[in-house]
């Protein structure tokens, strides 16, 4: 979390308007000398390792996938993986333009401490943003068919993600009031709305059978509106529960990674030709989402070098409620949510202004001991911190993405428990 500096408005310039006053430029830093610190490549290899073993295992040994399928998957993943050294080199690049335009932040909570008042670039999630969506624009020569009956909706999600940066970029800028934050994933969720042609029914769950009396429920206009608020939580959820270094991405990363394997056991576990593809589709966009997410944590990982603004957190968020809408998995996407259910939980009250709500909703910090102590803010870090103790940003900010991590291995454990008797 940042408070933002602006750049002040010279008010003699307004009141007369003929006269030019000339400024000094910023100071721009030398070409050679990024602005800000490299990227924590020990961090990102030690989490691709991790993730790489089972994702690959999936791929050629345990799930049966054909040939072409496996081919596009494979392509994707390629595009994915440049789009990830093409973020690495861009962010800093961006730096440079957002530092000159007065786009930083001081890290709140190092407030006391020389790292409080280093200048933070701002709003870096536009790089992340622009990467993803040229990556999915090129995957569709490799892959798409100018018949394909994919390429409408597929292009419908890619608008939506794109109006959702723009939003979200709109937000760094403008710093728009709560009350129209909520109403931005709404609007950028029309594309796809108007574009879905896929189904509008709901499997009853077996218990529940009897007594509804039907196997399959057709929701008609209500699906598209259930899509439309599943839009707005994820992108929102994301965005309210952060705070600290890395938070934003971190669960970004655990979510995307538990959306990657789920898309991969479900096409190698069905011989449904569609579902397969709705799978697919869902994993052509998070792949290239945890690449690009990886290279913006390897700057934002504690210490943060580069905050990622809600140009990202609503980009995130959008792509992954796209990824779990279309493809027809929105129930498990609300589990692998679980923390962000809770966060929510635990803000509605100040978010509802039944309690005074701060602008920042931090944990206090203490620059002598460098720890962390919760405050009564409703918050999940907070409740960690006071349910915990005190500990410091790295720490607290561990637990929380391992307590992610949990909530994703609970629901692929809940789902084999479930299989063949919920549904």
């Amino acid at each position: 979390m940042a408070a933002r500096k602006r750049a002040s408005t010279d008010s003699s310039a307004q009141t007369k308007p003929k006269e030019t006053t000339t400024r000094p430029k910023p100071k721009e830093p030398p070409l050679t000398d990024p602005p800000i610190a490299p990227p924590k490549s020990g961090v990102i290899l030690k989490l691709t390792l991790f993730f790489s073993i089972p994702y690959f295992y999936l791929i050629f040994y345990h799930c049966k996938i054909e040939h072409e399928l496996r081919k596009s998957i494979l392509i994707n993943a390629a595009l994915s993986l440049a789009g990830f050294f093409v973020t690495v080199k861009m962010i800093p690049v961006a730096s440079r333009y957002v530092l000159r335009r007065n786009l930083f932040g001081y890290d709140i909570n190092k407030k006391g401490t020389p790292q409080g008042t280093v200048e933070v670039p701002e709003s870096l999630g536009i790089v992340v943003g622009i990467v993803f969506l040229v990556l999915g624009i090129l995957f569709q020569y490799f892959n798409f068919t100018a018949d394909s009956n994919w390429l409408v909706e597929y292009n419908a999600a890619l608008a939506s993600i794109c109006f959702m940066v723009l939003l979200g970029f709109v937000d760094d800028v403008l710093d728009v009031p709560w009350r129209v934050k909520l109403l931005l994933p709404s609007i950028a969720a029309l594309p796809l709305l108007m574009a879905y042609a896929g189904h509008t029914t709901i499997i009853i769950p077996k218990p529940l059978i009897p007594y509804v009396g039907l196997e399959v429920l057709d929701l008609g206009w209500m699906y598209k509106l259930y899509m439309g608020l599943l839009a707005v939580f994820c992108t929102n959820s994301i965005n309210i529960h952060a705070g600290l270094n890395g938070l934003e991405v971190g669960q970004t990363v655990v979510i995307a990674s538990a959306i990657l394997i789920h898309n991969i056991m479900q096409i190698g576990a069905s011989a449904d030709s569609e579902y397969k593809m709705a799978h697919a589709f869902s994993l052509y966009l998070v792949q290239p989402l945890l690449a690009t997410s990886l290279a913006l944590f390897s700057y934002n990982w504690y210490p943060s070098s580069a905050f990622v603004g809600d140009t990202y957190t609503y980009f995130a968020g959008m792509t992954m409620a796209v990824a779990g809408i279309l493809g027809h998995f929105s129930e498990t996407l609300l589990i692998f949510f679980v923390p962000q259910v809770l966060n929510f939980l635990l803000s509605l009250p100040q978010l509802a202004g039944i309690v005074p709500c701060p602008r920042h909703r931090l944990s206090r910090f203490d620059p002598g001991t460098g720890l962390l102590t919760g405050t009564n803010d409703g918050t999940l870090v907070n409740f960690f911190l006071r349910r915990f103790g005190r500990m410091t940003e790295k720490s607290i900010c561990i637990c929380l993405l391992v307590f992610q991590a949990i909530a994703c291995c609970f629901c692929f454990v809940l789902r084999f428990f479930l299989a063949g008797w919920y549904k």
